[in-house]
């Protein structure tokens, strides 16, 4: 006989057996579908890129007028040229703007665009009133105080310093001007709200700038 024929036949499964079987894996849990992991698009790392490095730029900024701080030989001082009263006005509009702005994005994502267009351009007039009342002041300070950026040391790191700042809130409000425009037109939906995201997070981190930068030269250093 044959090594085939003595080898003995695999035990017979009954009907009974493959249904009990059957059933214990139908018992089994299903494991939940796995969500797909939340990351930034293209444009979101572009805007954290972006704003990264001007922390880099805003920080040597200030790390510069706080090293010539003081050093002046001639004047205006800090002290004796700033005052607070305007300031903390037009503080209180810029920062009043991050407000407003988050409002609008709000109203946005709501599907109320009409809500967003009035909010939207109350952020502009409260970023237009803090240029203004920047304006306003290094008017008083050039031509009162004789403050200018070839003055001292002061004057060179202040003008540069809240200079830039000054440039970066009126790049914002164009950009929202622009952004007003499209919404005026209705090419700004909930659907596609991804560029106002983009400029509100930009708007955001200028008031968080200027939070810094108040401090710095109008407390701090005066």
């Amino acid at each position: 006989m044959s090594e085939t024929s003595l080898s003995p036949a695999p035990p017979a499964t009954g009907p009974h057996e493959t249904n009990a079987n059957s059933g214990r894996a139908s018992d089994l849990p299903v494991p939940p579908d796995v969500a797909p992991e939340k990351t930034l698009n293209a444009g979101q790392w572009g805007m954290v890129a972006f704003l990264v490095s001007e922390v880099a730029f805003f920080g040597t900024l200030i790390a510069t007028y706080l090293s010539f701080l003081g050093k002046d030989t001639v004047g205006p001082t800090p002290a004796g040229a700033l005052s607070l009263g305007l300031v903390l006005f037009t503080t209180a509009c810029l920062l009043s703007s991050s407000v407003t702005i988050h409002l609008a994005e709000q109203a946005l994502g709501s599907g109320s665009e009409a809500a967003f267009r009035r909010w939207w351009a109350v952020t502009i007039g409260l970023g237009v009133i803090f240029l203004l009342g920047t304006a306003y002041e290094w008017h008083g300070l050039i031509y009162e105080q004789g403050l200018t950026i070839s003055r001292n040391l002061f004057g060179s790191t202040y003008y540069t310093l809240v200079g830039f700042h000054a440039l970066h809130v009126t790049a914002g409000v164009v950009v929202m001007l622009i952004v007003l425009g499209l919404a005026l037109r209705r090419r700004v939906t909930a659907a596609n709200r991804g560029g106002v995201e983009l400029v509100s997070w930009y708007w955001h981190f200028v008031d968080g700038v200027w939070v810094v930068v108040f401090t710095v030269v109008y407390l701090v250093g005066r």
